[in-house]
C-alpha cells in the first residue's frame, strides 16, 4: 500500500485530511511538528510526503532541506500560506515537487498527489535506451545521465526541472502549452488550474540563461506556453 507521511500542525485540518486519503485506499502517518516529521520520515520511508511550511519546532523549510540531504528522490507537496509566492519559489528552490496554497479543495490536493505518486522514476531517457543528448548556447543536456552542464559546469536540476526542461527539447523547438506540460511533467488533468509550470520555467532560466530577466533559450509564447530556441 502506498504510505503518505503528512506533517502538519493543524490537527483538525490533518485529521480530516488523512480520512480523505485514507478513504483513496492511502497508508498515512501523521505528524504534528517539524521534528517529529523527521523522526517518521526515517522510520517508515514514505513514497510521498505531503508538507505545510508553517510547523513548530521546525520549520517546513528546515524539514525540507534535511529531508533532501538524506533524500533527493520522495516527492514533497508543500502546503503554503495564500499569496505567499516568495515561499512558493524557495519550496521548489529547495526541491519541492509541487505546492498547493490554503485553503485548497480536496480534489485538488488529491489530484496532485495522484500525479506525484504515478512517478515512479523520472522519464530521463527515451524507452529505446539510446543516448539522448541536447544542446542550446552553451547548455548540454544528457539525458541517460541525468546530468546538465552549462558552459562545461555542471548545473543541479530539481527532478521536476530536469523532466520539464527535457519535455521541451524533445519538441524539437515547437511550442509546447502550459496544458500539455502538466499533463506530461506532472501527469495532471485539464480540472487542474496551476502556476507551477510557470514558477519551473523561471528556475530554470535562473540555472541555465545568462540573463534570466531576458531569456535566449527558454521562450515564452504569448497566451500559448514555451519553447526552447537553440
Amino acid at each position: 500500500m502506498t504510505r503518505i507521511l503528512l506533517i502538519e500542525d493543524n490537527r483538525d485540518l490533518a485529521y480530516g485530511l488523512r480520512n480523505n486519503l485514507e478513504i483513496e485506499g492511502y497508508d498515512v502517518e501523521v505528524a504534528h511538528d517539524g521534528v517529529a516529521g523527521l523522526k517518521v520520515f526515517s522510520n517508515v520511508k514514505p513514497d510521498l510526503v505531503i508538507l505545510d511550511i508553517m510547523l513548530p519546532q521546525l520549520d517546513g523549510f528546515r524539514v525540507l532541506k534535511t529531508l533532501r540531504q538524506k533524500d533527493r528522490a520522495t516527492p514533497v507537496l508543500l502546503l503554503t500560506a495564500k499569496g505567499e509566492e516568495s515561499d512558493k519559489v524557495r519550496g521548489l528552490r529547495m526541491g519541492a515537487d509541487d505546492y498547493v496554497t490554503k485553503p485548497f479543495g480536496l480534489l485538488e490536493l488529491l489530484a496532485r498527489v495522484e500525479a506525484l505518486l504515478r512517478r515512479t522514476q523520472p522519464p530521463l531517457a527515451l524507452a529505446n535506451g539510446a543516448h539522448e543528448v541536447h544542446r542550446f548556447g552553451n547548455v548540454e543536456v544528457d539525458a541517460a545521465a541525468c546530468s546538465v552542464r552549462r558552459a562545461s559546469e555542471s548545473v543541479e536540476l530539481a527532478p521536476k526541472e530536469f523532466s520539464l526542461l527535457l519535455a521541451l527539447l524533445r519538441a524539437g523547438g515547437a511550442v509546447v502549452s502550459r496544458l500539455q506540460l502538466m499533463r506530461e511533467v506532472w501527469g495532471y488533468s485539464a480540472a487542474v488550474v496551476s502556476r507551477t509550470v510557470d514558477t519551473h520555467i523561471a528556475e530554470l532560466r535562473r540555472k541555465l540563461e545568462e540573463n534570466p530577466t531576458s531569456p535566449r533559450h527558454i521562450i515564452t509564447v504569448r497566451k500559448t506556453g514555451y519553447r526552447i530556441k537553440p
